[in-house]
């Protein structure tokens, strides 16, 4: 009798350690799941959370260039990307001119640019990562856009250059 009230308790006891230890999802999860919650990405919806690690890596890759490390672009050239009215304006404008390029004269925050834009990237998920990645840094806290938003978005077919002689 007390060897099978000593066996309870000891099951007892392990059962006990190993629910308090991790709630019953793996360590991992819990520390996912912590940082979603606190993250500077919370207030948006997971899957949108998780596009901006790659919309970052395009920004630095592909960006950068022109609108700088700080989204101010380049006076009377490029135009920032930072608290953009035209940006903001339309979502969905920003993912088919990220996808397509853009030949049209804009009016940001005031100030006219011309320069031609060339695309940028090849899908649609890229061109949403990276334009919820700018609405969502640089002091913009701008919301976001979605695929289903941008379904009808059309990608152009690019021309191949001629090769050099």
């Amino acid at each position: 009798m007390k060897k099978t009230a000593l066996l309870l308790i000891s099951l007892f006891a392990v059962v006990l350690f190993i629910s308090s230890c991790g709630g019953g999802q793996p360590a991992g999860e819990q520390k996912d799941a912590a940082v979603k919650a606190t993250g500077p990405y919370a207030d948006l919806p997971a899957d949108i959370q998780a596009m901006m690690p790659r919309g970052e890596e395009i920004y630095k890759t592909k960006c950068t260039v022109c609108h700088q490390v700080t989204a101010l672009g380049i006076e009377n050239v490029f135009p920032p990307l930072a608290k953009a009215d035209y940006l903001l304006a339309d979502k969905v404008r920003a993912v088919a001119q990220t996808l397509n390029g853009s030949k049209l004269e804009m009016t940001v925050n005031g100030k006219k640019f011309t320069q031609e834009m060339v695309p940028q990237v090849d899908t649609k998920e890229d061109a949403v990562a990276v334009i919820n990645y700018v609405l969502n840094n640089f002091g913009n806290k701008n919301g976001f856009v979605t695929l289903a938003e941008v379904q009808g978005v059309v990608i152009k077919p690019r021309t191949a250059q001629p090769a050099a002689k």
